[in-house]
């Protein structure tokens, strides 16, 4: 139980943003109680074993980090690191593919389209992308920006327009022509993202500004120990700060006159009340309204099959000119062809799971082998983590255990169409010889994480600028002193810490 029954801040849920709020406000000299429903912190932000008597500890959910600043691990003392992957993507296909990185991406252009062209057009593009990174990233830590300011910080009215305001399937198809490189280009618009090229919301707009402004370089990295060395540097900050963090407390209601608030909350069949003067809510918004008796915003839904894997060995490829660890070591895309994007999405907005389900692939262990244990190290074990595009979660309300089922097979028949062997061949055992593979829909997350509809950022992720209804800072609500500071919040989504340092910004009136 808490040891005492008010406090300077309640931090509802102990997931990575709840954490560095908690962290900030210790070490401002606030008394801080987090109040995680679950039996450790972290959320979706974890690393665990998933397959028994297998010692690798794999970032379950999430994956990659990109958008956690500097700032913060360096503010915090963080004991946490990442690193850069020495391919950035390989895309197969038929018995060749495309491989950007290591030197080599320019003859793989040229080997795949027959001139210098498209990688001509890459550079360009991708410049244009690295120069509003430097520009708009550094601003997610600041208060929000006007739409006009941040306009004039980007200084660029045509990177404005492609990104801003036109949709970007128009930029994509007026500067590439070979399909299998468009594709690739718009994947970044569509993780977590159920959306056409050319919807005219801009939501893939606003889902690719984020995947290329990360770190102010778009790069996305492997965290050193799996995600779950973040969230264990975290907690471990806001304690040694001083903050209070119990687990296995439920909130059920936060009750506010907008300057004191009462957090009910359970704890097994026992209900208690502690006082705050600020709440602060590492939930999504649906769960925010809620907890105030109020009604709740539009529903959210996610569009994402996560499958975990651990391998005895990485498959044979294909594409003989590449190495698997060459090909496995950045994004392995798969059916992620422009043409087949625009299947997969018009085939699910019809109500049908797609035919040849577009995914990717990311293996840590060749980045940092430390995940795994001796044994598994010792034996040449590998992870693979599959992440499927244009699987809303309208697709398993029937009967999720069947789509889960028939999605997962699709999947890894695309897969397989790109390899040398099947993938089954090269999948680990666990100690009760069963496969080492798990899938989780969009409703396996709603249920074990609270994700609405499995939309991972909580609900379509907003332009980096002030609309008048966040904020300063992108995490107001109705109440003064009751903050979202989940993904959720304007500048939120990813694992970055963003929405939690923002929302502590605003408690200290920074």
């Amino acid at each position: 139980m808490p040891a005492h029954t008010s406090y300077d801040a309640v931090i509802v849920g102990g997931g990575h943003n709840g954490l560095v709020a908690a962290a900030y406000l210790a070490r401002a000299g606030r008394s801080v109680l987090v109040l995680e429903r679950l039996g450790a912190t972290g959320g979706a932000a974890v690393s665990s074993r998933p397959f028994p008597g297998v010692d690798a500890r794999l970032s379950r959910y999430s994956y990659l980090v990109s958008l956690l600043p500097d700032t913060i691990v360096r503010e915090l003392g963080l004991r946490f690191a990442v690193r850069k992957r020495t391919v950035s993507s390989y895309t197969p296909l038929g018995d060749g593919g495309l491989l950007v990185g290591e030197g080599r991406t320019r003859d793989s252009f040229a080997a795949l389209t027959g001139s210098d062209t498209e990688y001509a057009a890459w550079r360009a593009f991708y410049a244009t992308t690295a120069r509003v990174a430097e520009r708009v990233f550094p601003t997610l830590t600041e208060p929000l920006p006007t739409r006009a300011a941040l306009r004039e910080r980007i200084d660029d009215e045509a990177a404005w327009r492609m990104l801003f305001e036109e949709p970007i399937g128009s930029a994509i198809e007026e500067r590439f022509d070979h399909d299998l490189v468009r594709g690739v280009v718009l994947t970044d618009a569509l993780i977590g993202t159920f959306a056409d090229a050319h919807d005219p919301s801009l939501v893939q707009n606003r889902c690719f500004l984020y995947h290329v402004i990360g770190g102010g370089t778009g790069d996305w990295d492997v965290p050193v120990g799996g995600m779950g060395a973040l969230t264990d540097a975290l907690a471990g900050a806001a304690r040694t700060a001083g903050a209070e963090i119990a687990t296995g407390h439920e909130v059920t209601a936060v009750a506010t006159d907008g300057t004191h608030a009462e957090v009910t909350f359970r704890t097994g069949d026992t209900e208690s009340v502690v006082a705050g003067r600020h709440v602060l809510v590492n939930a999504s918004p649906q769960d925010l309204a809620a907890l105030l008796g109020e009604e709740p915003p539009p529903a959210a839904e996610g569009a994402q099959l996560k499958v975990n894997m651990v391998l005895r060995r990485l498959p044979e490829l294909r594409d003989r000119s590449v190495d698997p660890r060459e090909a496995f070591a950045g994004t392995f895309h798969i059916a992620e062809g422009y043409g087949q994007l625009a299947t997969a999405y018009a085939e699910a907005a019809a109500g049908a799971l797609p035919s040849a389900p577009p995914s990717e692939i990311y293996c840590h262990t060749l980045t940092d082998p430390s995940i795994l244990g001796p044994e598994p190290a010792a034996r040449g074990y590998q992870t693979l983590t599959l992440f499927g595009l244009h699987t809303p979660a309208r697709l398993f309300a029937r009967d999720n255990e069947a789509a889960r089922a028939e999605l997962l097979a699709a999947t890894l028949a695309q897969l397989d169409e790109r390899l040398a062997e099947p993938i089954a061949d090269c999948l680990a055992l666990d100690e009760d010889g069963r496969p080492c593979i798990e899938a989780k829909t969009p409703l396996d997350l709603e249920r074990e994480l609270r994700l609405p509809g499995g939309h991972i950022f909580h609900r379509d992720l907003a332009f980096p600028y002030e609309d008048g209804s966040a904020g300063r800072w992108g995490v107001a609500t109705a109440y003064p002193n009751v903050l979202l500071c989940g993904a959720g919040a304007v500048r939120g989504g990813g694992v970055s810490g963003v929405a939690g340092h923002n929302a502590a910004m605003a408690v200290l009136g920074r």
